[in-house]
Formats: structure tokens, sequence, C-alpha cells
């Protein structure tokens, strides 16, 4: 159980629930079975039949296959059991026995199997009557290949009796005021239940453990961040922001000016600032960071902006520097009395350039600086560092936030930006410890994007279209981006892995840029200028491409999704994704921000060989259809499981949510949030709730305290 399931104690297999209910003689329809997954069935042998043949084992005929056919009266399915495997159920499986069955579908001939599946007999003992022996809830467990959900059911049998000395973690008063049963009562009710209303006030208490103890975590953390002290951060009313706001060509928007507020106002109090600023791409997050940093410089302090990638550092030193124009000319001729020197810091600089950096940097010559993990390096002394922005929080780890945090004489205060919208509730489960603002209005001047799905496949003229309309837009002066989901240089396409049975229908490896960007140039784009951009090309040649294609020497870059962050190119009007169905929903939702960035509409087209009723083909639509990222985001959490989105992508841990469905309960965990922050305000070290900091030890191992603690 330790090795297949990461079980450990008898509290870890308690809380190992059930994922659904058989109820005997209503059973998972044979009708509907699932492709490549383990499943568990109740069915009656109809009949069963002994083949013998000859192979290479078994030249002389002696080779044996027992074939069983089981029904449920909604369909029927194949066991095959073969060698020395078939004496026993050849014993056992009699047409009209009935059993349990576990095992992976798969197909042969075109007709589902289930190869050498577990079984368990359903004999009834003879105290079992069989009214409540059909009548039962028979748990069905999250297994593995090497362990049958019956085991672990009857490992559980074993241990539930222990649950009666389960610690509740609810505090009394909460519990009974909510109408929730105690904890030892909800772990025997969701093992054992005798009737569905059983299952029902179980999952309702164990979710609200879930979600409590969660936010109980995440207000402490909150509690003992507002108990750090910082430095305040207060523009002057003459300084560089003033004279930057003077500057500006353009009015902020509403959104702009509510969320700078917001900012203003955390860094002016003396513990540090933990905010998550969500904001469409192109909804002008960059210039709300920009304010803050200019506003740490008024004040006397250092600002760092962290990049995922150098092209994107090199990319937001570049709009920096042009939208502050002589304000960051620091201590240069033709600079601003009160500018300063903004620097960029990334792995691949000269050792001169880069010396002089870090000389201005722990001189407090450079106000600002921009750069990559480089930044974090134990060579980097700060003067003074006051504000730490990180651009794109999901590629950034919690051990590089910590390693930053560290180089402020005190904490510094923290921005964290992100273009994946995050519904309200997973910022509230993800990042719980940070307090969110949200730019939800495009600025003036960004023109709308169209989208437009093209069945490459059932309408192959659409895809000859597709690069008519490039053609077109490069005629009038614009550039367009087409993206792939793979580089193309790989050894052997072993890194192309199959995953759902769609890809399975169409063998072919996902579309390259490398292969794309020759066909393109040589068929329907010829005499265009195109170029390839892709991750393991050497920094300098990615930049030297980014550079022509910003400059407009460039009319089409094939590319991997490398651009989906951040690249900035207003003049690129169209992009074409290839193969989008191999990419994420919120993903083709990034990719798709980087058109439609000057005065020009924007297109976006996404190609696909899918058939129309897929489910990825759904998805698609989807994305075609609103522009609204946070609806985008609702989406691509229905179809993925909570558990990606929480912990695991972040720590590496299993999920730690059994029970809870982010999207579906959204008021359990508003709910508890507000309990949770009242009942640590009241109780910060929680003395007076031993058995809550009991369960909070048990969610927090070690490594989850220390993700949460470089939060």
């Amino acid at each position: 159980m330790a090795e297949h399931l990461g079980l450990h104690t008898v509290g870890d297999l308690l809380h190992h629930y059930p994922r659904r209910y058989e109820e005997r003689g209503q059973l998972t329809h044979l009708a509907d079975l699932p492709m490549d997954e383990h499943v568990t069935v109740v069915a009656q042998v109809a009949d069963a039949r002994l083949h013998t043949f000859a192979s290479s084992r078994a030249p002389r005929g002696k080779g044996q296959r027992l074939e069983v056919t089981i029904t449920d009266g909604s369909g029927r399915l194949q066991l095959v059991f073969f060698g020395a495997g078939v004496h026993k159920p050849h014993k056992e499986l009699l047409p009209g026995t009935r059993a349990m069955f576990a095992g992976k579908v798969s197909v042969f001939n075109r007709r589902l199997q289930l190869a050498h599946p577990a079984y368990e007999l359903l004999r009834g003992d003879a105290e079992e009557t069989v009214e409540t022996w059909a009548g039962a809830l028979i748990p069905i467990y999250p297994a593995t290949a090497k362990l049958e959900s019956w085991k672990i059911g009857k490992a559980l049998q074993t241990v539930l009796p222990s649950a009666q000395e389960a610690a509740d973690p609810l505090p009394e008063s909460l519990r009974e005021g909510r109408g929730l049963v105690t904890l030892s009562e909800a772990l025997l009710k969701i093992h054992r239940p005798h009737t569905k209303a059983d299952i029902e006030e179980a999952r309702a208490r164990l979710k609200w453990d879930e979600a409590f103890v969660l936010q109980v975590a995440l207000a402490r953390r909150r509690h003992a961040d507002a108990q750090l002290p910082a430095v305040p951060r207060r523009p002057r009313p003459d300084g560089i922001l003033a004279g930057f706001d003077d500057r500006l060509p353009f009015t902020l928007t509403e959104g702009q000016r509510k969320v700078s507020e917001e900012i203003f106002a955390d860094l002016a109090t003396d513990h540090p600032m933990h905010r998550l600023l969500q904001g469409e791409v192109g909804s002008g997050k960059t210039m709300v960071a920009l304010r803050a940093m200019l506003a740490v410089v008024d004040a006397g302090g250092q600002a760092a902006m962290l990049a995922p990638t150098e092209v994107l550092a090199q990319q937001h030193h570049r709009s920096v520097t042009e939208m502050m124009g002589e304000l960051a000319q620091g201590g240069m001729l033709g600079g601003a009395e009160n500018a300063t020197k903004v620097v960029l810091l990334t792995g691949s600089m000269g050792a001169a350039a880069r010396r002089q950096a870090l000389l201005d940097l722990a001189t407090g010559e450079a106000g600002i600086v921009i750069g990559t993990h480089a930044l974090i390096e134990d060579k980097v002394q700060f003067h003074d560092l006051g504000l730490v922005v990180v651009d794109e929080q999901h590629r950034f780890g919690v051990e590089q936030r910590d390693a930053l945090r560290g180089k402020g004489k005190q904490p510094p205060h923290l921005l964290v930006m992100t273009a994946t919208p995050i519904p309200r509730t997973v910022a509230m489960t993800v990042f719980g410890d940070l307090e969110t603002s949200v730019l939800d209005q495009l600025p003036a001047g960004r023109s709308p994007i169209a989208s437009h799905v093209v069945p490459a496949a059932d309408k192959p003229h659409f895809l000859a279209r597709a690069w008519e309309r490039v053609r077109e837009e490069v005629e009038k002066g614009h550039q367009a981006y087409v993206v792939c989901p793979r580089i193309g240089d790989e050894e052997d396409g072993a890194k192309a892995k199959r995953k759902s049975p769609e890809d399975e229908a169409e063998k072919r490896p996902p579309l390259a840029v490398l292969d794309t960007a020759e066909q393109l140039a040589r068929g329907p784009l010829a005499g265009l200028r195109v170029e390839v951009l892709h991750g393991r090309m050497q920094p300098d040649d990615k930049d030297a491409v980014m550079r022509r294609f910003a400059a407009g020497e460039v009319d089409v870059l094939v590319a991997t999704t490398v651009i989906e962050v951040g690249v900035n190119v207003p003049n690129a009007t169209v992009m074409v994704i290839m193969d989008a169905d191999r990419f994420g929903v919120s993903q083709l939702h990034q990719l798709r921000g980087r058109v439609g960035r000057g005065s020009a509409p924007g297109l976006c087209l996404l190609v696909t060989e899918m058939p129309e009723a897929s489910p990825a083909r759904q998805r698609l639509n989807a994305v075609a259809s609103t522009l609204d990222g946070f609806e985008l985001s609702r989406i691509d959490l229905e179809q993925r499981r909570e558990g990606d989105v929480l912990g695991q992508a972040q720590s590496g841990t299993r999920s730690s949510l059994r029970m809870l469905a982010v999207i579906d309960d959204e008021e359990v965990i508003a709910e508890a949030r507000e309990e949770a922050t009242r009942i640590v305000a009241a109780d910060p070290d929680l003395e007076r709730l031993p058995a809550l900091r009991t369960a909070l030890d048990a969610l927090l191992d070690e490594e989850r305290e220390q993700y949460l603690e470089k939060g």
C-alpha cells in the first residue's frame, strides 16, 4: 500500500475514500466501459470455453486459452485466461456464477476484453441473506494493477473500528453550528454506508475538513506574514513616479488605477505586501507593475522583476526602458534629474556587462533590475531591495521566491503577476496566502481577436483558405505566427507519447516546427520570409530571430510555445495553431493573446484533424467562442482534475484534496476561509484546538510545510 498508493498509516488508509459505490445488481454497465482503465464490474458468467492451440511454447497443440463471456444485462464482455492461469477460473467461473472482476479494458478483434482479470466470487456467506447482499453498497476504491479494489476494501474493514479514535479537527461549535457529523461517524459512513444519505452526510463532512484545514494553514501563513517587518515605501509627490505619469501618452484604465491604488496602499504598510495580480494578456499588468516599482524607487528602495525566460526578460527590459524614456537614464547625459538606472541581468550576458550590472545593484545606482533566475544567485547583492515582481508565477518555483526574499535587509514586498486567469476558488486555495487583484478590462486601442476552428481532415479546403488568409495579411504589411506542438529534431520520436484514445485513432506524431516551416516555405507560403523559433536554439539566435520579427524583417514565424509568454509584436495580426487539440485550453488562450496587440484586428485559426464529435473539438470550439479567460479557465478545470491545480504542479506531492472539487465546492471553500481566518486571529497557535493542530501536522508533512513556508 505504501509503495503503490502512498498509504503509510491507518489514518492514510481511512482517508483513502471510495471513488464510487456499486449497488449489487446495478453495475458499471458493461455497455459503457472506458478504454485502458482499471475497472471493476459485477456480472454473471454467461458461458466459458476452453480452447487448445499450438504456439512456440506448446508446439503440439497443448497451449490452453479460457474464454469466459460475462454479462450484466446491458452488454457482454470477454475475459481471457492463458496457460497455467486457466485451471482455477475454469473450475470456478461456471455459467450462472456472479463475481466481481477487475482488470484493464483492452480491445481484441474489435471487441472489448479483460485479459487475466482478478476476480472475487460473490457467494454471500451463510449469515448474509440474499436481500442484504443484493442491496448493499460496495465501495469501489481508487486502485492499481497490483492492488485491486476489494483487497483495499478488506484492509479497510480490518482498520475501521479504529476510526472511533480519530481526533476531530473541527471545533465543536463550528461542527454543531453547521450540522456536520463527527469525524469518526463520517469515516464509518463513507466506507460502510447503509444508504445513499450516509454517503452524502459523510462527504459533506469530509469536504469541510479538507477545505477548513487547508484554509487554516493558509490563514496562519497570512497571519505570520503580517507579523514580519517591512520598510513602508511611499512615492514622493514630485518623484520619478509623478514624472512617469506626466509622460504617459494615454490615460490609465479604471482597472489599472484601482489596482495601482490597492498596491500603493500595501506598499505603505510596515509588513510585506503579498499580492497576486491577475490580468488577461494585454490588460496592462506590466504598466501597473512598473508604477509599483517606480513608487519603491521614489522611496529610496530598489525593485527587481523576475521573468521566466531570457527572451522575456530582454523584452521586459526593452519595454520598460522605452516606457520610461529619459527617466531610465540615471547618471547619464540627457537623463532626467530624478532618473534611475534600469539594468538587465541574465545568464548569457558577457562578463563585463554582468560586472557592471552587479556593481550598479550593489551601489544602488540601479533602481530597477529585470532578469531571470540569474538574479537569485549568491553573487547578486542589492543596496536596498524593496519590491520583488514575479512574472508568470506558475513557472516560478517557491524556493526561488524565497531566495530572492533573503536579499532584502527586511523582507521585500512581493507582487506576483499571472496572465493565466484563475477562478476565484482556485486562487483562494492555491494562492491562499496572497491577496488578489484582477485587471479585467483591456486598455483602449486593443483590437478584438476573431477565432475559428479549421477542421483540416473534414474540410481540407478550409486549411488552404487559412494559408491564403496569412498571405493576405502579409500583403497588407502585417505578420503571422504559426505554432506547432514540437520542434522536429527529436531522436526517434520517443518524446511524442500517445495518451488518449483519440490520439490512438490517428497515429501520426504532432506536427513539428522544422517540417512545417519547410513545407510552408516550399508550398502555400512560397515567396514569404519564413523563419523558425524554438526552445533548443542558442539564446543569441533566438533573440536575433525575435528582433528580426519585431523589426518586420520576417513575415511568418513558425514557432513552438516559446512565444506563449510575453512576446509583443503589435504588427502581428494572425496566428495559425497547428494540431491545436494537442494544447491545453489556457495555453491556447495565452497563445492567442499574441495577436491583435496593435490597431489592426487579430485572427486566430485553430487547426485540428479531430472529428467533429470528439471532446478535443468541443474544447477548441469553447476557445473559439469566448475571449474571456476566466470562463475558459473554468472549462479547463472542469476537464482536468483539481489535483493538477493544487500542490502537485507546485510541489510534486500528490494532491491533498480527495473529496473537495475546487470548482463545485466554491461555497464550502469561501466559508471555510472565513471561519479559518476568524479562528486564527483569535488563537494563532491553536492552543485551544489540539485536534486541529494534529490535523494540520498531518496535512503539512515536512514537504508541504516548506512549500507553504516559502509561499
